[in-house]
């Protein structure tokens, strides 16, 4: 049975904006002509309505405030340069654009190195210097049943950096080809895919191999997950791009965008109710701007807690 961790991190933006170093390979960004004041303050207004709203279903949430400086516009997608996994491990990772390696914070990882039992942290980051990058879970969809690591490879999601990671958590590496519906690479592992406890949501039709495709389904439904295939314009408003966590009530919760709910057909959204509560966020700026939605914005914490004296 897959792990859905109970605690999340999120990271509160101190200077939310466009990202041009990004937008090379993220085709869902889309430029603004709002001033960077009106964006922060659009960018904040989404993000503590997500907190309440996750709090309010009951998942606990550990929030960490941005620095100022230096500027750093996707603060607020931890995912991409931090993991953690049940043994006690922090997993640190290398990142494609200049301007989000100063997200990979000494502080955030002391945090959790005081609030929860740590054995090793295993830092990534030196590929940066071979221009390898692997961006966290934004990169690898974990199948923690099947114990396997999928990716879909891009700029952003190397294959020989995809093993090393694999193998660190013990896990098979499987990595696919795919592309938007305009025959691009697509950035992000995350906004096609999403691996839940007892389902798997992805856009089949962006895998760009038929026989990869078929073979990434059978081994899904082999580690107990039922395939839910969305299309391309589903996909397009981040209908992949949702994590399934835990309430502290121990009830599973799938977080996901008021954007994906309504993109999502009828059909599909009463195939996931029957796998969890559905928790709707509203994101737009974020999505729009940056080109992530609210999975990107959640790093999971499956780290446990230390005993308070």
């Amino acid at each position: 049975m897959s792990p859905l961790a109970d605690k999340v991190l999120m990271v509160r933006p101190a200077a939310f904006c466009y990202n041009e170093q990004t937008a090379a390979n993220n085709h869902f960004q889309q430029s603004t002509s709002l001033d960077p004041g009106a964006l922060q303050q659009q960018a904040l207004q989404e993000f503590d309505g997500m907190v309440r709203t996750l709090v309010a279903a009951g998942i606990e949430v550990l929030v960490v405030e941005d620095t100022p400086e230096p500027i750093k516009p996707d603060a607020l997608f931890p995912n991409n340069w931090i993991s953690t996994t049940p043994d006690g491990r922090i997993h640190l990772y290398p990142m494609f654009a200049p301007n989000r390696r100063a997200e990979r914070r000494k502080g955030i990882v002391d945090l959790l190195q005081r609030q929860f039992n740590v054995g090793r942290v295993n830092d990534w980051s030196f590929l940066e210097e071979q221009e390898v990058f692997i961006e966290g879970t934004g990169s690898i969809v974990f199948d923690h049943a099947g114990r396997t690591a999928y990716a879909a490879l891009s700029p952003r999601t190397d294959r020989a950096a995809l093993s090393l990671v694999a193998n660190a958590h013990g896990y098979e590496a499987v990595a696919f080809d795919a592309q938007d519906a305009a025959g691009r690479a697509i950035y992000h592992t995350n906004v096609l895919l999403s691996i839940g406890q007892h389902f798997a949501l992805g856009c089949g039709a962006a895998f760009t191999n038929s026989e990869e495709r078929t073979s990434v389904q059978e081994r899904l439904s082999g580690s107990g997950h039922e395939w839910i295939d969305i299309t391309f314009e589903e996909m397009a408003a981040f209908g992949a791009n949702l994590l399934q966590v835990r309430n502290k009530k121990g009830d599973p919760c799938i977080v996901l965008s008021a954007t994906a709910q309504r993109a999502l057909a009828p059909e599909k959204l009463t195939l996931l109710e029957q796998q969890g509560t559905l928790v709707p966020v509203s994101v737009p700026t974020i999505e729009t701007v940056n080109g992530g939605s609210v999975r990107c914005m959640l790093a999971e914490i499956f780290l446990e807690e230390k005993e308070r004296r």
